[in-house]
């Protein structure tokens, strides 16, 4: 196949996963609308924040993060070669042993999360009922690393088949389960945020679950397998060693903000919640789409030993990226404030939060470009199966992150732990890219300056409107006036983006647009 005809497979897959990822994303901000109007950024959003956070860092240790870089790659191998069987019996030998690592540190968190939430979020020890809290939410959730874990399997190996739409879809069953729940259940509880944990729970179950139909369609169903010492296992578990490694450095940067932020005015670590979340909706429904639809392609053209394709695939991949990445960054940098009083500001959440909320945002959005190229350039070294360069260099972000974390949280607070999460991922990717020049003489990253330099035209003149946008009164005039001034503006912004763009030579738009195209006649 040639590289225009994979790039363009990417681009359809990419555009299927992020047409979930979109519906997924609006589920999780209204998930995010009816937890902010029940609690805010108050003492008990926090508890359920940091809570939710401890088996989040587990399920990127054991699941999401470990099958993307160590079991696709191998898997597809399997794949290229056309030995399905071989590639079920892999699964099968992986699913049993990572049932079994997910139970065993379910147990351990569910005994030790005292010990935990005391590491993790000292400052709340000030208060002793928020702690307590946190430690019921966290027993409460820790079960649900389970089934993120067999969720982030089926998800790697229904991508490597190349059935996107199952693993994009399971996502939107966790954020209906948490809303229901939320809805439904808190409000008829002595403390309402154990419904949000319980919603969690089986919002975790019925992500897995939904993913098994398309598993059974395509005759890999994982069935228990004690095999350890299989060469196949051997090499996944060689390749996971160093992504682990790699991932506890990216946690490590979320826990010592987390650490930091509990030492800060109540809210804040609720503030930075909030803020990346508004940064995840562009990263989730294109970047994060992207790197998931390109793995197992670099993968199978890297196991052909087609470096050149493979440094053909990054630079597409890349430039189509920064084609919505960067006005994103300088869209959401204009409309903040606005944007969050709409989405969040109403029951207790009130105009402090929102100031909070949008000066994380502000921090965040700056690196925002840099959060999503550096999924395509660390999913590059994965394909060549080489998991040890993304931990060097990670573990040089953790050191610039934690000296950026110490020098800007007293001027700025908790922006600025935003602000160094955000300066540590351009060091990241700038590494990242310049280690990939090495290994691939072909990628000539220089191709892509004429393509950026009109992003970045474009985008400006996209941003300058939304500035003029958020500084008029109507949003003050209510929630009706604010929804409809929104979209009048993103709409118009979006569409001054694109004509400026396509009028100084731009071809990414139609680019997408066609793949999009094909995606719907197919």
């Amino acid at each position: 196949m040639s590289s225009e005809a994979e790039t363009g497979r990417v681009a359809r897959a990419a555009g299927t996963i992020g047409l979930y990822t979109l519906v997924s994303r609006v589920l999780g901000f209204i998930r995010d609308m009816v937890v902010a109007r029940a609690f805010g950024a108050s003492a008990i959003a926090d508890a359920f924040y940091v809570a939710f956070r401890i088996p989040n860092l587990f399920r990127e240790l054991l699941a999401e993060g470990t099958m993307s870089a160590a079991f696709v790659p191998v898997f597809t191998e399997l794949l290229t070669r056309r030995d399905r069987d071989a590639a079920w019996r892999l699964a099968s030998r992986i699913f049993t042993l990572l049932l079994l690592a997910a139970v065993v540190v379910t147990c351990i968190g569910v005994l030790a999360a005292p010990l935990i939430v005391q590491l993790i979020a000292p400052g709340f020890d000030r208060t002793g009922s928020q702690h307590e809290l946190t430690v019921l939410l966290t027993r409460i959730m820790f079960p649900y690393l389970i089934f993120m874990s067999l969720s982030a399997l089926a998800m790697g190996m229904l991508n490597s088949l190349r059935s996107f739409s199952a693993p994009a879809m399971a996502p939107l069953s966790f954020n209906l389960m948490i809303i229901g729940c939320a809805l439904w259940l808190a409000p008829h509880m002595e403390t309402p945020a154990l419904g949000l944990a319980i919603g969690v729970l089986l919002g975790g179950f019925a992500q897995f679950a939904v993913q098994i139909p398309a598993l059974i369609g395509q005759r890999m169903v994982p069935i228990p397998r004690w095999q350890p010492n299989h060469p196949a296992v051997r090499k996944v578990g060689a390749l996971i060693i160093p992504v682990i490694f790699g991932l506890s450095v990216t946690q490590v940067n979320l826990l010592v903000n987390t650490l930091l932020a509990s030492y800060l005015d109540e809210g804040s670590v609720s503030y930075l919640y909030y803020g990346m979340r508004l940064i995840h909706f562009p990263l989730g429904i294109f970047g994060v789409a992207l790197a998931t639809a390109i793995l197992p392609s670099l993968s199978a053209l890297a196991a052909r030993g087609d470096l050149a394709g493979v440094a053909n695939g990054v630079r597409d991949g890349l430039r189509l990226i920064l084609y919505v990445m960067i006005p994103a960054m300088i869209g959401l940098m204009a409309l903040r404030i606005p944007m969050v009083s709409l989405l969040f500001e109403r029951g207790a959440f009130d105009s402090t939060a929102t100031a909070g909320v949008a000066g994380a945002v502000l921090a965040y959005a700056s690196g925002l470009w840099a959060f999503a190229t550096v999924r395509i350039a660390a999913s590059t070294f994965y394909a060549m199966q080489d998991t040890a360069t993304p931990v060097r260099i990670a573990a040089i972000a953790m050191a610039v992150n934690l000296v950026l974390n110490l020098a800007l949280m007293g001027p700025l607070a908790h922006m600025g732990l935003a602000l160094a999460t955000a300066l540590a991922a351009m060091v990241n990717v700038g590494l990242l890219l310049w280690a990939l020049g090495k290994r691939l003489p072909d990628l000539a990253l220089s191709r892509l300056w004429p393509s950026v330099a009109r992003t970045v035209v474009a985008a400006l003149v996209m941003g300058g409107l939304c500035s003029w946008a958020a500084n008029q009164p109507i949003w003050e005039d209510g929630l009706f006036g604010q929804t409809v001034w929104m979209t009048m503006t993103l709409s118009v912004a979006g569409l001054t983006y694109l004509l400026i763009h396509r009028l100084i030579g731009g071809d990414e738009g139609p680019e997408l647009l066609r793949a999009v195209r094909a995606r719907r006649n197919r």
